[in-house]
């Protein structure tokens, strides 16, 4: 829980971002072949800490990364793995600024669903608030400060989220993997051991914050049991996948970027990255409405409406026109 006095949601606090409308549309993101069953949860609790002050006042998922909140990025990744069903974990103070945000999910065309997160206890703790939402459902779990980036990965997502059993984590080379749950390879490059936070790393490839789970990870949370620190660690879980060979890890090389931005100098610099991507390459980063276009979640009209919400941002311009020059004639 953050310290510092609590931020409440006055009565007379501005309306909501969302509103009741979907649609279909043709894409060029490349859509599931089939409907998958799997459903999303987007982690966006934590205390923060690290970036006191700011998240003395805010939730750090909630934190402009560039043009966007920072939890936009996370929740578009999901989407981009078609899934539709999503549940947002924050804790009690933050998570009615969320609601406030995202609403029921219809601005994008998808379910949303939210639950407190007590304390900060780990991150497979999600899986248990979530037991009762879950119904044995397969599952993918995203951190909400992590921003991934790279052509083709809604193909790579989907893949993923199709893989009828086992779990599918991400890797990305790192300098500093003392930092990460550390991933080793054998001379097959199959995934040999994962170690969290290694004083000696067995390699710098670094295991992301986003993990696809078959419709078993509830019952392999449930025997992960608290660390040295206190706390549930996702390389247990990861591990338990690992020890019965049902661990794929997909390694993001060259033309990928994948940003932690917990703290200070990472958050500056997921922001300059993104904008740097928007302004060379005219495309936007971490756009859940333009994601929920392209999928075909979400019609050109209702695309139009939110961006006229918008205001007159450049997000707001960019989604108009995406919508007026590629809506047309469907």
């Amino acid at each position: 829980m953050v310290s510092g006095q609590p931020r409440v949601v006055g009565k007379h606090s501005r309306p909501p971002l969302y509103w009741p409308e979907t649609g279909n549309h043709c894409s060029m993101i490349q859509k599931p072949a089939t409907p998958t069953p799997m459903k999303g949860i987007l982690l966006a609790g934590g205390s923060g800490t690290r970036l006191y002050p700011m998240t003395l006042a805010a939730s750090k998922q909630l934190l402009p990364v560039y043009d966007k909140p920072m939890v936009y990025y996370p929740l578009s990744t999901l989407m981009l793995a078609g899934i539709k069903d999503i549940m947002i974990i924050s804790t009690p103070l933050d998570l009615p600024q969320f609601k406030r945000l995202l609403g029921d999910g219809s601005q994008f065309g998808v379910n949303f669903e939210y639950r407190v997160q007590p304390s900060p206890d780990g991150i497979p703790q999600a899986f248990l608030i979530a037991e009762d939402w879950l119904q044995d459902a397969p599952c993918a779990l995203a951190l909400g400060d992590n921003l991934i980036f790279a052509d083709h990965l809604s193909a790579s997502l989907q893949k993923a989220a199709a893989r009828p059993q086992g779990a599918t984590v991400f890797a990305y080379q790192v300098r500093d993997p003392e930092r990460y749950g550390v991933v080793s390879f054998d001379e097959t490059d199959r995934a040999l051991d994962i170690v969290e936070k290694p004083t000696n790393p067995p390699s710098n490839w670094a295991v992301t914050g986003l993990y696809f789970y078959d419709n078993r990870v509830l019952d392999f949370a449930k025997k992960v049991k608290p660390s040295a620190r206190g706390e549930l660690e996702i390389t247990d879980l990861n591990r338990f996948y690992l020890e019965e060979g049902n661990l794929q890890v997909e390694r993001l090389g060259r033309g990928c970027a994948w940003l932690d931005a917990g703290i200070p100098d990472s958050l500056l610099e997921a922001s300059q990255f993104v904008h740097t991507i928007q302004a060379r390459q005219g495309m936007l980063v971490g756009s859940p409405a333009e994601v929920a276009f392209r999928m075909g979640y979400i019609s050109a009209d209702h695309l139009k409406e939110h961006a006229k919400r918008m205001g007159k941002t450049e997000l707001g311009r960019v989604l108009f026109n995406l919508a007026s020059s590629e809506g047309a004639g469907h």
